[in-house]
């Protein structure tokens, strides 16, 4: 029975570990569409929380976050440091825990021998990847004295397009990812 548990905290750690480079990978990942290029990052960090619930989910996110925080080159353009966090796009990075501990709260079956509806993943993937706005229009907004409008379209516009595709892609890897995933999360 030890070893069972002892077994099952190391994939724990190993997953959030995982999710921890997947969101730190979706950096590099860019595709350019037009004036901003989509990136991964917000679709690691809201899938830690769907696939791993809101505790592992949010640990995922929080380690990445630290990684980039004490120098390591994760953050969009390989770039790293405290700093980052004071930034324009710096409330983007704490949306990102925000999506993985929403999600992974929304997503959460009542019950942890049932599976999870459909419409629980689904409104889950939304909520999460709209959370990410949230701290970073408000970061925007006061760095740069906006008013709500300016911040919103600045901030949110040149992204629904991609968030909502890769909010679609969640959606649909989602529910086959966590049955591959198990109990090892629970």
């Amino acid at each position: 029975m030890g070893n069972n548990k002892k077994s099952r905290t190391l994939v724990r750690i190993v997953l959030a570990a995982l999710f921890a480079a997947l969101t730190a990978a979706g950096a590099f990942i860019a595709i350019p569409v037009g004036s901003v290029p989509i990136v991964l990052q917000n679709l690691f960090a809201m899938l830690s929380g769907l696939l791993l619930g809101p505790f592992l989910g949010g640990a995922a996110v929080l380690l990445y976050l630290a990684a980039g925080a004490i120098g390591a080159p994760v953050f969009a353009g390989g770039a790293g440091g405290f700093v980052h966090f004071a930034a324009p796009s710096g409330g983007f990075l704490y949306g990102y825990f925000l999506a993985a501990v929403v999600a992974g709260i929304i997503a959460s079956s009542p019950r942890a021998e049932q599976k999870t509806r459909r419409w629980r993943i689904i409104a889950a993937a939304v909520a999460g990847m709209l959370v990410i706005y949230v701290p970073g229009v408000i970061q925007l907004k006061i760095l740069y004295n906006m008013t709500w409008k300016a911040a919103l379209l600045a901030g949110c516009a040149p992204f629904l397009i991609g968030d909502a595709i890769k909010t679609a892609v969640a959606i649909i890897i989602a529910p086959r990812l966590r049955s591959l995933i198990g109990d090892a999360t629970h």
